[in-house]
């Protein structure tokens, strides 16, 4: 069996999962509501206070799903009792964000600021100029939406210039060095 998928998830207080047909799960709490179509070979169960996900055979492609779609679940229960959060963190000489509304501004060297809009679900939060705080309830979207803001100029190994995660280590190279 899946160690993980074999783990049943907790409801906490607050917090209503609901299972309809073709496997779509919706869980609603505190922080808001989320639904999510999961693969219908697997058998969701609710039973006193626990959801419990089984699969029906050992093939390959069953056990993968298996802890696949627990730990989907998981996350959805998590989202919406307490919410994601990704930190990044920009470096650079007038690398810099500015927040209007929704909409995050962001200088990094090139001839033109960059404008991003939050996207439904996810707001940013400055901290100073060089630190944006990226939150939501869907742990997927936060993700995505904060590898996005990092693309827009990833940190280099030479200086560490550009938008980094707060917990990410840079492997530093050493530069030139002049002919003797």
């Amino acid at each position: 069996m899946s160690r993980i998928g074999r783990m049943p998830i907790a409801i906490p207080a607050g917090v209503t999962v609901t299972i309809a047909e073709n496997n779509e799960v919706t869980v609603k709490g505190p922080k808001g509501t989320l639904t999510r179509v999961l693969p219908a070979e697997m058998t969701i169960e609710e039973k006193d206070g626990h959801v419990v996900v089984s699969r029906p055979n050992d093939l390959k492609k069953m056990k993968s799903l298996h802890g696949l779609t627990r730990t989907l679940i998981n996350n959805m229960v998590i989202g919406v009792t307490n919410g994601y959060e990704k930190v990044l963190e920009i470096n650079g000489v007038g690398y810099r964000a500015a927040k209007q509304g929704n909409k995050l501004t962001l200088t990094l060297g090139y001839s033109h600021p960059v404008d991003m809009v939050d996207p439904d679900g996810i707001e940013t939060v400055l901290d100073g100029q060089n630190k944006i705080t990226v939150k939501g309830i869907d742990k997927e979207k936060v993700g995505q939406y904060a590898a996005e803001i990092r693309d827009k100029r990833r940190p280099e190994p030479y200086k560490g210039k550009g938008i980094k995660y707060a917990d990410e280590v840079i492997r530093r190279k050493v530069g030139k060095t002049g002919k003797k």
